[in-house]
């Protein structure tokens, strides 16, 4: 099946009808800027999360509500995937992090675990196109040693590829574990002390950061998740990007994965902006 950022969704994945997410009380919507024309009414330019995440869970019991296999479930869940990067794309979010397949996945049946690789594989390999005509940079964080070979080169051969893009970047959490990424860090700033390029003095949190997967050799590190999305009621992180979520917003919603839609996405960016963030100031 071939997959591209503007495919129809599965037949069974046809989202629920729903009433558009209402802004927030006392806050006219500003109009949608020239440079902007897809951006909804409800949502406001200027207050956007500039990084999105998402856990994207519920793809099985989506499945198994309808009387589908597995990995049509893991099918559809890769379509919303799509849909949320051409949303992201055309809204203005600059990093949208999905969380595809983490450290703790490797548990599941080995049938299972094959069946996500060809599926994460083949979504890279048939969007780089569409990756390099919208401008969409691709990044792969986790374990790549534990990847098939021919997923750590179709994802290589994206990333050199759409390098030089810049409207948004698509960083895919693969083998990834939060826990893990802070441990990284930590053995490259105790490497570092010990052949003498810094003292422990000089580490901070700036500096820590830049040793974060989520930090890239040829620029500045990626900002933290200003929002991040929980599907398929679901109340926790999963272990996904632990330090940088540290003072993200967090939308939770039952909406299984492949479900999410349109309309889900314009929930929790319209709740995003009715948020409060003091970062742990006191406002006059």
């Amino acid at each position: 099946m071939h997959l591209t950022i503007f495919q129809q969704p599965h037949a069974a994945s046809l989202h629920r009808m729903r009433l558009p997410a209402l802004p927030c009380l006392g806050a006219a919507p500003a109009p949608a800027p020239a440079a902007e024309p897809l951006l909804p009414a409800q949502l406001r330019a200027e207050s956007l999360p500039r990084h999105v995440a998402v856990v994207m869970d519920g793809n099985s019991r989506w499945a198994r509500a309808r009387g589908l296999s597995q990995t049509i479930g893991h099918q559809d869940g890769l379509h919303a995937l799509e849909e949320m990067v051409r949303l992201s794309r055309a809204w203005g979010i600059r990093v949208l992090t999905a969380f595809a397949f983490s450290h703790e996945n490797w548990n599941r049946p080995k049938p299972e675990v094959d069946v996500l690789m060809v599926l994460i594989e083949r979504l890279i390999r048939d969007n780089v196109d569409e990756f390099l005509s919208q401008g969409i940079r691709l990044r792969v964080i986790g374990d790549y040693s534990r990847l098939p070979l021919s997923l750590q080169n179709t994802a290589r051969a994206a990333e050199d590829a759409t390098r030089n893009n810049s409207h948004l970047d698509l960083i895919l959490a693969i083998g990834y574990s939060g826990r893990r990424d802070i441990l990284q860090a930590c053995r490259s700033l105790v490497g570092k002390v010990h052949g003498k390029l810094l003292r422990p003095e000089d580490i901070d949190e700036s500096l820590f950061a830049k040793e974060l997967q989520t930090s890239f050799s040829d620029e500045l590190p990626y900002p933290d998740p200003d929002l991040l999305i929980r599907t398929s009621g679901e109340l926790r992180l999963s272990n996904f990007l632990l330090w940088q979520t540290a003072y993200s917003e967090i939308f939770f919603t039952n909406t299984l994965w492949p479900d999410f839609g349109e309309a889900d996405y314009l929930e929790a960016l319209t709740s995003f902006q009715c948020r409060d963030r003091r970062f742990g100031q006191r406002k006059h």
